[in-house]
C-alpha cells in the first residue's frame, strides 16, 4: 500500500515544536523527510526528561519519529554543496526552516540560492512574525504570540485579579504553527503539480491565532467592544463552564443546544433553568450559574460519570493525563501506538488522520543526531574517505 505523501522529500532544518510537529505529521502521512541537525548545537527537545532505555528523549523521539538525522554544521563552506546534491541528486525539493528571516540566506542555502538548483522547489518558512513587518527579526514564544493576538486578554475569571496561568499547550506553536504550515506546504505541493512552479511559503505563529481569535475579533470589527473575561458565551460568561464536583474533580458542561440543555437541566435536577438557560445575554446567565455549581457538588465525579454516561448532553469529566490516555476512545481510535526502538519499544501518541486506504507506519522514533549521516552522504556519491574527511574536519556528525 503506497502512503499517501510518498512523493514528497522534504529537508527539515527546524527544531524545538512547531516545526518538528508539522513534519511529523508528514512523516505519518509517508512523506521521506531528513532532518537537518547543527552538531554543536543540538536541539533542545534531545534534553528533555524522560528519557526512553536508548537515551532518547520521549519528546524527541515523538516529534522526530521516522526521520533520518543529517548532522551538519551549515556554518562550514561544504554545507550548501551537500544541500545542493541532496536535492539534484536525490530529489528532496521541499524546505522546512525556522530560523529567523535572513538566516537561512546568510548560510547559503536560502530560497533564491537554492532555487537556482531546482526552479521547481518549495520553501516553507516558519517564524514567529513572518518575513515581513517591524517584528520580523523579533524574538518571541508561544505566550508572546497569544498575547500579542489579544486571546489572553479576555482568558481567564473576572473574580481573579491576577492573571490567568499560561495555557498548558502550545496553541500558537502548534495550532497556528504546525497546522499552517502543513496547509501551506500541501497548498504549493498542489499548485506545483498543476503547474510545475515552485514558491516560498510564508508561515508566522503570529499571523496564525491572530486568524484563530475570529470570533473575539469579528466581534470588534463590527461593534467596536472589547471581548472580556467571562464576557462571552464560550468563555465562561454562560453556562459553557467548568464545574468542580464534590471530590474536587471537574465536569465540562457544554449544552449549548436547547435539546441538550433541557436533558443536562433534568439530570442534575434543576429543570427550572431551563427556561432562563436559553437566554443566551451574559448578564442573564450569571445569575444561575451558581445554581448549577451548587447542583454538581452534591455529588463525586464518579457518579456524575456514571450519570452522564447514559445521556447525550455535552457533559464530560474532565480527566488526568493518565486517565485521557488510557480511555476506552483514545484506545478504540489507536491513538496510543508502540515504536521500535533500539533494544526496547516505546508508546507514543499516534497520528489523528485517519484513512480508509492507510495505515500510518510509525517505522523509528526520532534518532540520536547524525545516525543517518554516514549512509545519506554515501547516497549523494560522497566515498567513505571523503564522508571520513567530513566527519574529521567536523563539517558532519555521524
Amino acid at each position: 500500500m503506497t502512503a499517501p505523501l510518498s512523493t514528497l522529500k522534504i529537508l527539515d532544518f527546524s527544531t524545538l515544536l512547531p516545526g518538528p510537529y508539522a513534519t511529523m505529521m508528514l512523516a505519518d502521512l509517508g512523506a521521506d523527510i531528513i532532518r537537518i541537525e547543527a552538531p554543536d548545537r543540538p536541539d533542545l527537545v534531545r534534553l528533555l526528561p524522560p528519557f526512553s532505555p536508548d537515551g532518547q528523549s520521549a519528546q524527541h523521539s515523538l516529534l522526530n519519529r521516522a526521520k533520518r538525522s543529517l548532522g551538519l554544521n551549515l556554518k562550514t563552506a561544504e554545507a550548501p554543496e551537500i544541500i545542493k546534491r541532496l536535492i539534484t541528486q536525490q530529489g528532496y525539493n521541499i524546505i522546512v526552516e525556522q530560523f529567523r528571516p535572513g538566516v537561512m540566506n546568510r548560510l547559503g542555502v536560502g530560497y533564491e540560492q537554492l532555487k537556482e538548483v531546482c526552479p521547481s522547489l518549495i520553501f516553507c518558512s516558519l517564524t514567529g512574525y513572518g518575513q515581513t513587518g517591524p517584528y520580523k527579526d523579533r524574538a518571541g514564544h508561544d505566550l508572546n504570540y497569544l498575547a500579542l493576538s489579544g486571546l489572553l486578554s479576555y482568558y481567564g475569571r473576572k473574580s481573579t485579579p491576577t492573571p490567568p496561568p499560561p495555557l498548558p499547550m502550545q496553541v500558537a506553536d502548534i495550532g497556528a504553527g504546525s497546522l499552517h504550515l502543513v496547509i501551506g506546504l500541501l497548498t504549493a505541493v498542489i499548485r506545483r503539480m498543476t503547474t510545475g512552479e515552485g514558491g516560498q511559503v510564508d508561515i508566522a505563529m503570529h499571523d496564525g491565532v491572530l486568524a484563530w481569535n475570529a470570533i473575539g475579533a469579528a466581534k470588534w470589527l463590527v461593534d467596536g467592544k472589547n471581548p472580556e473575561p467571562e464576557g462571552e458565551i464560550l468563555n465562561g460568561g454562560s453556562f459553557y463552564d467548568i464545574y468542580e464536583t464534590k471530590d474536587g474533580r471537574f465536569l465540562s458542561v457544554g449544552p449549548l443546544e436547547p435539546k441538550f440543555w433541557h436533558g443536562f437541566c433534568q439530570a442534575i435536577g434543576r429543570e427550572e433553568l431551563f427556561e432562563p438557560g436559553t437566554n443566551f445575554d451574559v448578564t442573564n446567565q450569571q445569575t444561575f450559574k451558581n445554581d448549577i455549581q451548587q447542583a454538581i457538588l452534591s455529588k463525586t465525579l464518579a457518579e456524575w460519570q456514571a450519570i452522564f454516561a447514559q445521556l447525550d448532553v455535552c457533559v464530560e469529566p474532565v480527566l488526568t493525563t493518565e486517565e485521557a490516555l488510557a480511555h476506552p476512545q483514545t484506545q478504540a481510535r489507536d491513538m496510543i501506538v508502540e515504536l521500535p526502538m533500539r533494544d526496547t519499544t516505546q508508546q507514543q501518541i499516534g497520528s489523528p488522520i485517519k484513512m480508509s486506504n492507510h495505515v500510518p507506519d510509525y517505522r523509528f522514533g526520532g534518532s540520536t543526531l547524525g545516525k543517518h549521516s554516514f549512509e545519506i552522504l554515501a547516497d549523494i556519491g560522497y566515498t567513505n574517505q571523503e564522508i571520513e574527511a567530513l566527519i574529521n574536519r567536523q563539517v558532519v556528525a555521524g
